[in-house]
């Protein structure tokens, strides 16, 4: 059996007087340098990102970070006036609604956009397949519809405007184009591009790694629910929303 190698990291280290991030001095060459976009960009990757990347990553972590009283956003509520003393236990309850469902579905999207890119039979063909395939099997389409913003989220023209605006490759977009035609033409209506269908595009245009992009949602939604806790300690409404949840899902005994 081969000798085991044992395990390294390339993201950083430190010695009794400095820190090194890949490589860099965290005190000398990026503290009050470098934005906190920049450095999410740098330390993920370990490549300094262009000014591109920066202002298309700022747009999405500011696009993701706040969309009113959603499960997140009430898990955190409900959370922190069960423990108060512990306000990241409120904040990482809100995060654990981070999923395929709500707010983290740029990850399932983008494979639809790698599925369609890597074609042999062609972008068009593929796209049309995958829509017929959602379709037929009525699971829901990963970066496609939603509840509140009808006939298109606002959100999704933005950032795909801007991914545009800073010249892209556009590959991302194109895929999610072409695969926002074929999902009109094979459900017979018109199907809003959603949030998360937008940042999955722009995040692959600009390089993020498409493991992780789920991550992004996480670090910008983080933020959000920090606000949703001092609002809570300023303008309580988690007891308001207890008692109506009590009220309005009365108790029925078994048959």
């Amino acid at each position: 059996m081969a000798e085991q190698r044992p395990p390294k990291t390339h993201i950083a280290y430190h010695t009794p007087d400095a820190i090194y991030i890949r490589g860099t001095d965290l005190v000398n060459d990026l503290i009050g340098k470098v934005t906190f976009t920049e450095m999410m960009f740098f330390q993920i990757t370990g490549q300094r990102p262009t000014p591109a990347q920066v202002a298309l990553l700022d747009a999405v972590l500011v696009t993701l970070m706040e969309h009113g009283l959603t499960p997140s956003a009430i898990a955190t509520r409900m959370i922190y006036v069960s423990a108060p003393e512990a306000l990241q236990s409120a904040v990482a309850a809100g995060l654990l609604g981070v999923g395929s469902t709500f707010i983290g579905t740029m990850e399932n999207a983008v494979e639809l956009l790698a599925e369609i890119l890597s074609a042999p039979e062609g972008e068009e063909a593929r796209a049309r397949a995958i829509a017929a395939r959602h379709r037929d099997s009525r699971k829901p389409l990963p970066g496609f519809g939603h509840h509140l913003h009808k006939p298109d989220d606002p959100r999704s023209a933005r950032l795909l405007a801007l991914a545009e605006a800073h010249g892209t490759p556009g590959r991302h977009v194109r895929a999610l184009r072409t695969l926002a035609r074929a999902v009109d033409e094979a459900y017979g209506r018109h199907i809003t591009i959603n949030a998360t269908g937008a940042v999955a595009a722009v995040l692959g245009e600009i390089g993020f790694p498409q493991e992780v992009m789920r991550g992004v949602a996480v670090v910008s939604r983080a933020a959000g629910l920090v606000g949703h806790i001092l609002e809570e300690r300023r303008e309580p409404a988690a007891r308001f929303i207890w008692e109506l949840a009590e009220r309005e899902v009365p108790y029925e005994p078994p048959k």
